[in-house]
């Protein structure tokens, strides 16, 4: 008797030690992310993985929230003079960076300042006039020579360059040179000591993190974090990650391969929803024949079928859109049809009659492809196109992450650069013509592919001087149609990423498009 008692004691024992050790076992949420880490400054590419992790480390002092309206984020409060020239803002109490020294004016003001040197808004609010000082530590005032009505629009840009706050000592790096050191303003911290490119990015609550009191809405809201820990599990192959969701090794896929979408789609506990819209383009090297010359942009126009090139990456007909006409995505505010006729339709023998006139003959064209992205497949069908048309095509294979870092080479193509790659923006970035990253970027730009036309630059500085709405869209309008003739990059097509998530609640955020991990529950 006494030695069952002792046994039903030991299984006591034992039950209660995995129940206390279930108890203290951090709460991990592992995430398939759409591409590899390996530069942490979000404000050295446009890359979305950067970004992405911009979002996990830093915050903003606007953000936008679901139906694309500004709220106050690190704000608290602020005041605008009747002429729109004079903006003061105090930062709300409490907030701290990650290593615990405390937010101030003038971080928030090198921040801006080292953003501005790079982001297409940043650069136009500046040559409004702007100045900077610091009134206290917790408040400064923006002065503007002359009005500038997107103040808050530039500071909530969502993405392309979102406006982060770091520390000053971080932000008065040189924006040609990244910060590698990760101190941030938001709900994570990066812990550098687990990072593996190629493999895992590790996050864990941010301690010190002091979320708005409102709910969470889109970017803007109360970002609280309800996991211990975030692992960014890359996994470049799509049959790997699809398995490796069904087994509950990982809580999500941030982009479903779309040729895995229909074995997700009847498995019961997963579920898939779509995020905002996508625009695919492809950037061309303005720096280097053939596509310094806009002929031989315009060209590549006559080599796309949106269709074709959207189908081949698997999305059902659901996800995807045929034709759009537009720049700015189908059906959002300032979308138009302006420029688009010519190109509405395939046309190798105009392509080949561009190319002849742009004096191309038959050097070789480097374009870049990229294993493990969803451009993968729109990259073979446009290269197919390209050859059809007597462009000889030099197909480079390397990982996203590689393309990003080569992409922002200028060297001529035979000596490591490029002459084209393909990518995608999401609804924030495409839809306006100061967001969109091509469109807006004005000469002088330090974009990938280093887009120059006068006649746009005029273009955008009237938009974003023009008060009125009506004639905003009548601007932009005609930023679309000189774009169709300058060609700062080719639109191929409109889908929408889809997502998977196993066993998570409130997710909803992550359809805006940015995968964010702050309000999701892991039960």
């Amino acid at each position: 008797m006494i030695k069952q008692l002792s046994l039903v004691g030991a299984a006591a024992l034992l039950a209660m030690a995995a129940a206390t050790s279930a108890a203290t076992e951090p709460r991990t949420l592992r995430l398939v992310p759409h591409a590899d880490l390996k530069t942490l400054d979000p404000l050295f590419n446009t890359a979305y993985i950067t970004r992405n992790h911009g979002y996990m480390v830093f915050d903003m002092l606007f953000a936008r929230d679901s139906k694309g309206e500004v709220r106050p984020q690190m704000v608290d409060t602020w005041t605008r003079s009747d002429d729109g020239k004079t903006w003061t803002f105090k930062l709300r109490p409490g907030l701290k960076f990650s290593d615990g020294t405390p937010v101030t004016a003038e971080d928030c003001i090198a921040s801006i300042q080292r953003w501005a040197k790079k982001d297409t808004l940043g650069q136009a609010m500046f040559a409004a006039g702007a100045s900077f000082t610091a009134d206290s530590a917790d408040s400064f005032t923006l002065t503007l020579q002359e009005p500038f009505g997107l103040v808050l629009d530039a500071l909530s840009k969502p993405s392309g360059l979102p406006p982060f706050i770091m520390p000053k000592r971080l932000a008065s790096t040189d924006p040609t040179t990244p910060v590698t050191e990760m101190v941030g303003s938001g709900p994570f911290l990066f812990k550098r000591d687990e990072w593996v490119p190629g493999n895992k990015v590790v996050y864990v609550k941010n301690p010190d993190y002091v979320p708005r009191d409102e709910p969470a809405d889109g970017l803007a809201g109360g970002k609280r974090v309800k996991v211990d820990r975030v692992e960014w599990i890359y996994i470049p192959d799509g049959n790997t990650s699809t398995a490796a969701l069904m087994n509950g090794e990982v809580d999500m896929i941030e982009q479903v391969p779309p040729d895995y979408l229909p074995v997700l789609e009847s498995n019961d506990k997963i579920q898939l929803s779509t995020s905002v819209a996508s625009q695919g383009m492809a950037v061309l090297n303005a720096l280097h024949p053939p596509f310094n010359d806009p002929r031989a942009r315009q060209a590549m126009y006559y080599l796309v079928n949106q269709n074709e090139m959207v189908a081949s990456m698997g999305y059902p007909e659901q996800y995807r859109v045929k034709y759009c006409p537009t720049l700015y995505i189908c059906g959002s505010p300032l979308a138009t049809d302006a420029g688009a006729a010519p190109y509405a339709k395939p046309d190798v023998a105009k392509a080949r009659q561009l190319l002849q006139q742009a004096g191309y003959k038959g050097e070789k064209v480097v374009m870049l492809y990229p294993t493990d992205h969803l451009s993968a497949s729109p990259v073979t069908v446009l290269a197919q196109h390209m050859k059809e048309a007597g462009i000889n095509v030099d197909l480079l294979s390397m990982d996203w992450a590689s393309l990003a870092a080569r992409r922002l080479k200028k060297d001529p193509p035979a000596q490591g650069g490029w002459n084209v790659f393909l990518t995608w923006g999401g609804y924030y970035d495409a839809s306006t013509p100061v967001t969109n990253p091509w469109l807006s970027a004005a000469c002088g730009n330090s974009l990938p592919g280093w887009p120059c036309d006068k006649e746009l630059d005029a273009l955008r500085v009237s938009w974003i001087r023009e008060p009125d709405a009506g004639k905003r869209k009548e601007i932009a309008a005609q930023m679309q149609a000189r774009a169709y003739e300058s060609v700062p990059y080719v639109m191929w097509g409109e889908f929408k990423p889809v997502f998977a998530v196993r066993g998570l609640q409130h997710t909803e955020l992550i359809k805006g498009g940015i995968p964010v991990m702050w309000n999701i529950e892991k039960p």
